[in-house]
């Protein structure tokens, strides 16, 4: 059985083939399926989201399983925003820098100690029609002050993990993705996966 991820993030693609190729025929990004949808994400959870994307995309691919995920930063002091729209917290425009500026804005005055976030994860996988393997992976940390790093994407200069005592900016891809909320949510899956069959 192939398994298509809906997505064409080269990275997030590669990470995905590298956990759970062994339990597939073959795993492809979208456009290596030749599969081009735009889904809307305008569900009020990661969860939501994934399940729509999962769902529209297998019912295009029947016979194959089909992979999706939405994930973003929640921040406890702003009652879990960005959450769902971190991509477009400033605007429409998936501006990352302007993102950051408007979370270090939104958070002026708070203190470290209620400056708690996390990133959060959801994984759907679908076949036929059905949602059939659900997971959502998290790592903790806080936000910081101020940007640290030149690695990574998104809110990683302001996302201090405090194992490593560094922002997720500080660290190299390779230890990242050993504790990011994505690969928690991929070892959840693959828990799941190899607890039931899917045919």
């Amino acid at each position: 059985m192939r398994l298509i991820i809906a997505s064409n993030n080269k990275n997030k693609v590669r990470e995905i083939r590298e956990i759970l190729g062994h339990r597939f025929d073959e795993v492809l990004s979208m456009r290596e399926a030749g599969v081009e949808l735009d889904v809307v994400e305008d569900a009020d959870s990661f969860l939501g989201n994934a399940r729509k994307k999962a769902l529209e995309t297998a019912a295009l691919l029947p016979g194959d399983a089909v992979l999706a995920d939405d994930s973003g930063l929640c921040v406890d002091a702003l009652g879990g925003a960005p959450g769902v729209y971190s991509a477009r917290y400033a605007g429409e425009g998936h501006d990352d820098a302007a993102n950051r500026k408007k979370l270090l804005e939104a958070l002026e005055g708070v203190p470290d100690e209620k400056r708690g976030a996390h990133f959060a994860c959801a994984m759907v996988l679908a076949k036929d029609g059905r949602s059939a393997v659900e997971a959502v992976g998290r790592v903790n940390g806080r936000i910081l002050f101020e940007e640290r790093g030149e690695n990574g994407f998104g809110y990683d200069s302001l996302f201090f993990y405090e194992p490593y005592g560094l922002s997720f900016a500080e660290i190299d891809a390779e230890r990242k993705n050993a504790v990011s909320h994505r690969h928690n949510a991929l070892m959840l899956l693959l828990a799941a996966l190899d607890a039931e069959e899917i045919e």
